[in-house]
């Protein structure tokens, strides 16, 4: 955890905004009997982050949020009352994983909102969650729709173990040799299916869809190649990493090449000059559709620490 802390600052100086989340975990990161001893660094840690800020030498805001345990946990309770009670202004969300309903998302929130009001928080705490199971996936679009989730995580393994044996190990990885017969993550038809029904509810709802991890850490190409398709092809824009070697790779897959960024700028300014009535760019219509779709290009530049055009730079400024 220490070490994420120290690389997101690292990047942040580097891109000159905070390009990824740091999310201390409670529920795997935890010992067994150790919650209350691990919950206690996890708000010395978010709260040094935090801090850390005020060092002139450190001008970009960090993003850190806690994983908690799930809410049928006999320490969700404690982990919400110790985090988000010592460290409500230092978070950037709470994770929950194992929501199965929305009776899981009001709970959560219930919870997070008594123990932000006693620590003075005024603005409400975003909740992230993780879906894990069928049932689950079901109620996607239900637990999408709650005002209070900004993201909803696919849990894969979690997923794929919960079929009971149904569905291989396999699954939980990726194929790397061409033209092999058993089926991973991209391609075994449950986990495709959850894959595209937690991504069409997060954009059904305006929420963000976060792709679950990539265990094949070691194999740079390969683990682009996963968060390209994530992106692509299922929809995500965002993805977890569980090693600080992935996390440069997933930024690239997701970015924008500079032809896409320097086109969504020449369109958009001449969009500006004509007032965002429609306009012939290279013998073909743009209108305000495509104009959103344009902007879209140049925030993920922005959040994917790319280099923008100044002209595309002044978007974010102030």
């Amino acid at each position: 955890m220490r070490k994420s802390l120290s690389l997101q600052a690292e990047m942040g100086q580097e891109f000159g905004a905070c390009v990824f989340d740091v999310t201390l975990d409670c529920e795997d990161g935890a010992p067994v009997g150790g919650e209350f001893d691990h919950a206690n660094m996890v708000v010395e840690l978010a709260n040094q982050a935090q801090a850390a800020i005020k060092n002139k030498a450190i001008n970009v805001s960090p993003r850190v949020a806690v994983r908690v345990h799930p809410v049928d946990h006999s320490a969700f309770e404690q982990d919400v009352d110790m985090i988000v009670g010592g460290a409500a202004a230092a978070l950037c969300h709470v994770m929950v994983p194992k929501v199965e309903t929305l009776s899981d998302v009001a709970r959560a929130v219930r919870c997070i909102d008594q123990a932000a009001a006693k620590a003075g928080r005024i603005s409400p705490l975003p909740l992230h969650v993780l879906i894990e199971s069928p049932a689950a996936v079901h109620r996607a679009f239900d637990i999408a729709a709650h005002p209070r989730v900004q993201s909803i995580s696919f849990g894969l393994m979690d997923f794929v173990s919960s079929h009971g044996g149904a569905i291989a190990a396999s699954a939980m990885g990726l194929q790397k040799a061409t033209g092999a017969t058993e089926l991973d993550q991209f391609s075994h038809p449950l986990v495709v299916r959850a894959k595209l029904e937690i991504a069409s509810a997060c954009h059904a709802h305006g929420k963000v869809p976060a792709h679950c991890v990539v265990t094949e850490f070691n194999d740079v190409a390969l683990l682009q190649a996963a968060a390209s398709r994530a992106y692509h092809a299922f929809g995500y824009t965002r993805m977890w990493s569980i090693h600080p070697a992935q996390i440069r790779p997933i930024l690239k897959a997701f970015a924008p090449l500079d032809e896409e960024i320097d086109l969504a700028t020449t369109i958009l300014q001449a969009a500006g000059r004509a007032d965002w009535a429609p306009i012939s760019f290279e013998g073909k219509l743009h209108d305000r559709a495509s104009y959103r779709y344009f902007w879209q290009v140049l925030e993920r530049a922005h959040q994917t620490g790319r280099s923008l055009p100044g002209e595309a730079q002044a978007y974010f400024v102030g």
